[in-house]
């Protein structure tokens, strides 16, 4: 089938996109040289703005090339769910006394590992939390592990080298660690229903392997930077508020509750504003909410919703022309330049495909989740809340990709070999 004008317009668009997402440290450079338009430059430096911006560009075409009815028709097709779910979840899940609970459960699982030092909890990060994310979900096991990270860590004067291991590890990790449950990991949740992957299946096709690879990535991390995590800086002495226990249970309920109803917009959405409105009754056990982090990180997902939806032309018969073998390691590379779920979703739609073509599919698109930021919908949250322990206040893709590509491959061993 040959593809239409506006299928031809989005392909080129998806690809400058993707050069986008690679090239924000230029416009950030432009910035600098042309003051007079810094505004719009520090704009386009923005990873979380660059899909929407081009989705943006992409309705503008449509509009232009075949009219109102058919861009807004367009529009109405796609689903929009999970850009506001993450939304939600983000911003529940960095909450003060979600944080802190959070934080006590790492700081007490890392006294009991033979670690030593910070060691003990840095482990527990980046191997408990990314496990949590298959009964929590990813986005909000990815939102936990960034706070923690950034306040106990990355705030204490981790090198940039560490800092990118241990990017590399939190983003792979989390993209298999939501592989126990059929309900967490977005990849598997846009195929479960329909194929029937029960948790049994998955904690016997997916989960045992997901956390060997998980603990192996966390340890081989904590090894390479031990000698760091012994240099850093003392925490500082604070003497916060205490929190009542039932506060903490609130926000329990809060966060177990939008993840209940995640697939369900008008209910979490519901309870995310009534959370709003908690929050802002008792602010004194509050922190500053990241609202603008998580509206831009939905606006990232949503553009990336909206551009890549009209990629299937392409993408679909690229998948099932492959054998089992290239259609694993061909998810794993093609997951790098789009987002895993979508790959999965196409997967889904072709009848007849064998049960080894499922597995190797979705074990392919999990395995290459970490490589970028829009590899798996809870990157762009991690993302941008680390951001700003890095030099510049910004993350090298290049850099991230280059780091995440060792888990990469202990994931993609674990998922293939075993």
């Amino acid at each position: 089938m040959n593809p239409t004008n506006i299928q031809l317009i989005s392909a080129i668009l998806f690809g400058l996109a993707i050069i986008h997402t690679f090239s924000t440290r230029f416009f950030e450079g432009l910035a600098h040289r042309q003051p007079r338009h810094a505004g719009v430059w520090h704009l386009l430096g923005e990873v979380e703005i660059v899909f929407g911006f081009w989705a943006t560009v992409l309705v503008l075409f449509m509009l232009i090339l075949e009219g109102k009815q058919t861009a807004t028709d367009y529009i109405n097709t796609l689903h929009f769910t999970e850009p506001m779910f993450v939304f939600a979840i983000m911003v529940v899940a960095a909450s003060k006394p979600i944080f802190q609970m959070a934080s006590s459960l790492v700081r007490r699982l890392g006294d009991l590992i033979p670690l030593g030092g910070s060691s003990g909890a840095y482990f527990c990060v980046l191997s408990i939390l990314p496990l949590l994310g298959s009964f929590i979900t990813e986005p909000a096991a990815m939102t936990v592990a960034a706070m923690t990270l950034s306040d106990a860590f990355f705030e204490r004067g981790l090198p940039t080298r560490a800092k990118y291991i241990t990017l590399g590890v939190l983003f792979v990790n989390v993209s298999i660690g939501g592989t126990l449950t059929p309900y967490a990991a977005p990849p598997v949740l846009m195929v479960a229903g329909k194929w029937g992957w029960t948790l049994d299946f998955m904690l016997a096709q997916f989960g045992w392997k997901a956390a060997l690879a998980v603990v192996v990535n966390a340890l081989l991390a904590t090894l390479v930077c031990r000698r760091d995590l012994k240099k850093l800086l003392p925490e500082k002495k604070t003497t916060p508020a205490k929190t009542p226990p039932l506060i903490y249970l609130i926000h329990l309920i809060f966060l177990s509750s939008v993840v209940v109803f995640a697939h369900t917009p008008a209910l979490f959405m519901g309870l995310f504003l009534l959370f709003l409105g908690f929050a802002s009754a008792y602010s004194k056990y509050q922190e500053r909410l990241i609202l603008r982090e998580g509206l831009l990180v939905a606006f990232f997902l949503a553009g990336l919703v909206t551009i890549g939806g009209m990629q299937q032309w392409w993408l679909g018969p690229l998948l099932t022309n492959m054998s089992d073998t290239a259609v694993f390691f061909g998810a794993a590379v093609l997951t790098a330049v789009t987002d895993n779920a979508a790959l999965t979703y196409l997967g889904s739609l072709v009848d007849g495909i064998s049960d080894g073509f499922k597995y190797s599919l979705v074990a392919g698109a999990v395995v290459g989740g970490g490589l970028t930021v829009i590899a798996n919908a809870p990157n762009p949250a991690g993302f941008s809340i680390l951001r700003r322990h890095f030099p510049d206040g910004a993350i090298s893709p290049i850099m991230l990709l280059i780091y995440a590509l060792p888990p990469t491959l202990i994931a993609l061993a674990a998922f293939w070999v075993l």
